[in-house]
C-alpha cells in the first residue's frame, strides 16, 4: 500500500483525505491551519509542520491549495516538493490552477526523474464528501494509469484529457459553463420572487425537466434557503474565472458571459460566501 503526502486540506481536501485513509492508505497531511483538521488527525491520519517534512518518504505527493501562486509555492524552493522526493515519485495536483504552470511543473519533475499530473476536480463538498469528484487528467498517460486507483478512491468521472496543462484547460470549460449556469439560476429565482411565486413548487416544476441541473438542484436550493456556507467559495470562482479570461486574452477573444459574470462576483465583495450568494447581485439590483 503506498504513502501518500497530502498538501492543502480544505473543504474539499478532508473529504479526500479521509477517503483515502479509509481506504487504508497511510495520509500524511500539511495544510496552514493545523487546528481545522484536528478531527482528521484524531482518526490517525499524520500531521507535519512543513511542506518539506510532509512529502520526504512518501510514494505519491498531493496538492490541494488554493492559487497558482500558492501552487508555485509548494513546489519550488528548497522547501517544495520537487527538492525533496525521490525519483519516481508520483504528483499530483488537483489545484484548479494555470494550465502553463501545470506545463511548468511537468517539465520540472521530468526533468528530476518525476511523474507529474495535473488533475483539477469539479463536483463540490458534496462530491469530495461522497468520493463522486469529476477528475479531468492532463500528462503522461503512463503516470495517469498509475494514478488510476487513487482516483477511483476519489471520484467517480475520470477521464485522461491528453498531454500536461489539458486537465487545467478541460476545468477552464466546466467553470465556464458553471459560470453561465449558476448566473441563469440566480436570474430565475429573482423572476420567481419578483413575480411571487411558490419558490418550491416552481423549483420541482423545472428542475426534472430541460432546465434541471447540478446548479439549480444545489445551489438554487441554497438560494432559497438562504444558505451561503461555502461548498465552494466565490474567491476561488473569481480565481478560476480570470484564469479562463487570462487564456482567452492570450488568444484575443472575449468570453462575454464569463466577463459578465466574473464582473458580478467581484461587484459583490463577498469571497468568503459560497457561490450560491451570487442571488445578492440581483437583490441589489
Amino acid at each position: 500500500m503506498q504513502n501518500i503526502g497530502f498538501i492543502g486540506v480544505g473543504v474539499m481536501g478532508q473529504s479526500m483525505v479521509r477517503n483515502l485513509h479509509n481506504a487504508g492508505y497511510t495520509v500524511t497531511i500539511y495544510t496552514r491551519t493545523k487546528s481545522k483538521v484536528e478531527d482528521l488527525l484524531k482518526s490517525g491520519i499524520i500531521w507535519k509542520d512543513t511542506v518539506k517534512e510532509c512529502v520526504q518518504n512518501q510514494d505519491v505527493i498531493m496538492t490541494m491549495v488554493g492559487y497558482p501562486q500558492d501552487v508555485e509555492e509548494v513546489y519550488y524552493g528548497e522547501n517544495g516538493i520537487l527538492e525533496n522526493v525521490p525519483k519516481g515519485t508520483l504528483l499530483i495536483d488537483f489545484t484548479t490552477s494555470a494550465p502553463a504552470l501545470a506545463q511548468k511543473i511537468y517539465t520540472s519533475a521530468n526533468e528530476k526523474g518525476l511523474l507529474s499530473l495535473d488533475a483539477p476536480v469539479s463536483g463540490g463538498d458534496i462530491g469530495a464528501k461522497n468520493a463522486t469528484l469529476s477528475i479531468m487528467v492532463g500528462g503522461d498517460e503512463d503516470a495517469f494509469e498509475k494514478a488510476k486507483p487513487l482516483f477511483h478512491i476519489l471520484g467517480k468521472t475520470i477521464h485522461y484529457t491528453g498531454d500536461a496543462g489539458m486537465g487545467q484547460h478541460t476545468k477552464m470549460a466546466n467553470q465556464i459553463v458553471i459560470a453561465g449556469t449558476i448566473a441563469g439560476v440566480a436570474e430565475a429565482i429573482h423572476y420567481a420572487h419578483t413575480a411571487k411565486l411558490n419558490t418550491e413548487t416552481m423549483m420541482q416544476c423545472i428542475s426534472s425537466g430541460a432546465a434541471g441541473s447540478w446548479q439549480l438542484e444545489h445551489n438554487g436550493q441554497a438560494m432559497i434557503d438562504q444558505d451561503f456556507n461555502p461548498g465552494f467559495y466565490i474567491k476561488h470562482f473569481i480565481k478560476d474565472m480570470k484564469i479562463a479570461q487570462k487564456e482567452m486574452d492570450s488568444y484575443e477573444t472575449h468570453l462575454n458571459i464569463l466577463d459578465k459574470v466574473l464582473e458580478m462576483y467581484e461587484n459583490l465583495h463577498e469571497d468568503e460566501n459560497g457561490t450560491q450568494a451570487l442571488i445578492h447581485y440581483y437583490e441589489k439590483v
